[in-house]
């Protein structure tokens, strides 16, 4: 279970004109640093952690602990927002102290869009949240959810055989996904999601194994995309579910390994004919140059090699013993007669 034992908060979205929301409540600042902080929660994996990029914005208490988010940032659908104050900022405000994580910090999550007027009395310590009071029934999800995470953890503990193990991961797994599919929230269906697919867990295994018999995760996936369509909860879900069912997929079967073996007989029939091909082309290539030298004086040939090399007009005189005026005429020959009007027109020609 999420909490702020730092708070005794009251987060409020009012209309006032508009969807506006108003966040108030009021911190230890005995226990914690003064500044706190709102976030929007996009990668899900990411709950755990403080990433800057995803702050909203931030707000001072004032001497008694007050603090308040006003403003209109928050979207029309429905979004993970969180709440959290932590002891791990530096001097430098200007600078980043997060680094992803924070051992000493606490935060709250929720559900909530812009219209929603939420009410989250909160206890002190490790006790249990107070009742909330919301116009949104999915406000308080995590929460629940979060009830329900404990429940399976002293049910784990209390006897730590194998066979209790299995047993109780048949029975939470239906149960939480039961329970998501209940609260009617599709966000809240990934919460549970990524705490019962956690690759650190002890029952991850068990995921991967409900994973390759169970509709449940394919129709969480259809409940996303009707309701919150091309959202990067959608994109980052649908990865990582097909990741999964590619590490369970059967291994190759014969019928697998045929197709293997047809695709790797047209790959090497692709590269033969382009083999082919670029041989012909070089052949049609230095038949063409060829062909292109017959029509030029011995002189002009001479010159050719020449600048091909890279020898300046100079450089031709004194190896031909001419005159520079005789190596220009000539090369002015040269380009009338291939058609170029440049040495390094000339150079493509011949260095295809």
């Amino acid at each position: 279970m999420r909490f702020l034992g730092f708070i005794c908060c009251y987060i409020c979205f009012n209309y006032l004109g508009f969807a506006q929301h108003n966040f108030n409540g009021f911190v230890d600042t005995e226990r914690w640093h003064n500044t706190v902080y709102l976030s929007v929660i996009e990668d899900y994996r990411t709950i755990e952690n403080i990433d800057n990029e995803q702050i909203i914005s931030k707000t001072t208490a004032d001497t008694s602990g007050y603090f308040q988010f006003t403003g209109n940032q928050l979207e029309t659908v429905h979004r993970i927002y969180k709440l959290h104050v932590d002891n791990c900022e530096t001097q430098d405000h200007n600078s980043n102290h997060f680094n992803g994580h924070c051992a000493d910090s606490k935060d709250i999550l929720f559900i909530a869009k812009d219209t929603d007027t939420i009410s989250f009395p909160l206890s002190f310590d490790a006790e249990m949240f107070c009742d909330i009071t919301s116009t949104n029934p999915r406000t308080g999800a995590f929460i629940r959810i979060d009830s329900l995470k404990e429940e399976m953890k002293f049910a784990y503990s209390e006897y730590r055989s194998k066979a209790n193990r299995d047993l109780n991961n048949k029975k939470w797994f239906k149960s939480l996904q039961e329970f998501g599919k209940q609260l009617d929230e599709p966000l809240a269906e990934l919460y549970i999601f990524s705490f019962l697919s956690d690759r650190r867990s002890t029952f991850h295994s068990y995921y991967l194994e409900d994973l390759k018999q169970n509709p449940y995760y394919d129709n969480v996936l259809k409940r996303l995309e009707k309701k919150y369509p091309n959202s990067t909860y959608v994109k980052q879900y649908e990865a990582e579910i097909t990741s999964d069912k590619y590490l369970i997929s059967p291994k190759t079967t014969p019928s697998s390994i045929n197709w293997m073996y047809i695709l790797l007989a047209l790959l090497a029939i692709s590269l033969l004919i382009n083999f082919w091909f670029i041989s012909r082309s070089k052949r049609k290539t230095e038949k063409l140059k060829t062909e292109t030298k017959d029509q030029l004086t011995k002189q002009e040939q001479n010159i050719l090699d020449l600048i091909l090399e890279g020898h300046t007009n100079k450089e031709i005189a004194e190896t031909l013993f001419v005159s520079v005026s005789t190596v220009k005429t000539h090369v002015n020959n040269l380009y009338k007669k291939l058609g170029v009007n440049s040495r390094d027109s000339l150079k493509s020609l011949f260095n295809k």
